[in-house]
């Protein structure tokens, strides 16, 4: 309610009150977007410092299994002790390649997180309990769904080409500083990382915000909610929904719990692990570190594993 209220308040300063209603919807959405997501976004670079900067070298790599596929296992459930929403998990996820860790073993930790974070699964239990399992499809599809990408993108020949030119670049500036001198040292490195996160991932979440604003009121929700009773075509408007309106996995569940009386169970465990992943503020976000082709790759296996999960439990209830 707070945020709410502070957006109401801000946005008559912002724009004119002439623009049409749909605009003046759209900027205000897109704010809330902005102002919700940037505090995790701070989190998240801040985790990100402290990573790269303060763990000494080989403490996490120590505590991790050898074997490629345990290493992953466990790199999915480090979400668990990250309570940020899927904004922070971005620039904490390039703390981890710059340290040293895989693209695979990454993007198994940057897809499960916003899922198995505490947080969420917090307020996905204060929404639905479970009724429905729609709480434990969701924890338990979304790991499932972390592995099957890491798993994948594991058997990619050429795993850095993953990434963009620019990233792969701040990542040898990266390991060309070394570890630093002191605590001086170690300082200098993390004001400077500070700046360099925050230059990479600020104006792709403002553009993301912004689309997510814009997407929210051309879309035709009442198109979505006509079809909301058939288990296929529910699971695929709820699917689309979720890559639109680009809600923090914090709170989506109280947004999806508006549609549970309309919608199937399968289309709301849909919704809630598509949304994390591969909306559209995650996606410009994501693309400050990976390429398009990565991205596109991402976003296929994300929806049809969410429909497939979304099927089986319209099956099983």
């Amino acid at each position: 309610m707070a945020l709410l209220f502070a957006i109401d308040a801000l946005a008559p300063t912002l724009y004119d009150a002439s623009l049409p209603t749909r605009a003046q919807d759209g900027l205000t959405l897109a704010l809330s977007v902005l102002i919700e997501s940037l505090p995790f976004v701070v989190l998240g670079v801040v985790l990100s410092i402290v990573v790269q900067v303060w763990v000494p070298p080989g403490v996490l790599e120590r505590w991790m299994p050898r074997r490629a596929w345990a290493r992953r296992m466990v790199l999915s459930l480090l979400g668990m002790f990250i309570p940020v929403c899927e904004c922070g998990n971005v620039p904490f996820a390039r703390g981890l390649l710059m340290r040293g860790f895989t693209v695979p073993e990454t993007l198994t930790f940057l897809i499960a997180a916003p899922i198995v974070n505490p947080i969420v699964i917090i307020t996905t239990h204060q929404a639905f309990g479970f009724d429905d399992g729609i709480l434990v499809a969701r924890l338990l599809g979304g790991y499932a769904i972390a592995n099957l990408v890491g798993w994948l993108y594991s058997r990619h020949p050429s795993p850095d080409s993953l990434l963009t030119e620019r990233f792969r670049d701040t990542c040898a500036l990266r390991q060309a500083q070394g570890p630093g001198v002191g605590a001086r040292g170690h300082w200098n490195r993390t004001l400077a990382q500070f700046v360099i996160e925050l230059r990479a991932v600020m104006p792709a979440l403002i553009i993301g915000s912004a689309l997510a604003g814009a997407v929210q009121v051309l879309v035709p929700r009442d198109t979505l909610l006509a079809i909301g009773s058939n288990p296929a075509l529910s699971i695929v408007a709820m699917i689309a929904l979720a890559m639109v309106v680009s809600i923090c996995s914090n709170v989506d569940s109280f947004f999806a719990l508006s549609f549970a009386s309309t919608f199937t169970p399968g289309s709301i465990v849909a919704f809630l692990l598509v949304g994390p992943l591969v909306d559209v503020k995650m996606l410009a976000l994501m693309r400050t570190t990976f390429t398009w082709r990565t991205l596109g790759g991402i976003v296929v296996i994300v929806v049809l594993a969410a429909f497939a999960i979304g099927t089986g439990v319209n099956l099983l209830v």
